[in-house]
């Protein structure tokens, strides 16, 4: 999946209402998706949690292949920053 079509991914998820903290998607060099709310851009702004995760796991992870405890505890996923705020984020994707 491209950065576009990830991104428009998270969008469709938080559309109807994010959290209020911010949280980034750090995709290595197939860059970011920044989330605040239901605002999603791909900004490489600092969040309060930065969620580190390669473009096909967020793939499976937004399809609901991948759960987000799972790719964690599985390492396919590291959080810097709030943890409290990528649990939020879980109830989301």
């Amino acid at each position: 999946m491209s950065l576009d079509q990830l991104t428009e991914g998270v969008r469709s998820k938080v559309a109807g209402g994010g959290i209020d903290e911010s949280v980034k998607f750090d995709l290595g060099g197939d860059g970011t998706i920044f989330v605040q709310g239901s605002d999603v851009s791909n900004d490489d702004k600092d969040a309060d949690c930065t969620i580190a995760i390669s473009p096909d796991d967020l793939a499976d992870l937004l399809a609901g292949e991948l759960a987000p405890t799972a790719a964690f505890m599985g390492g396919k996923m590291t959080v810097t920053g709030d943890m409290s705020v990528a649990m939020k984020l879980g109830n989301i994707v």
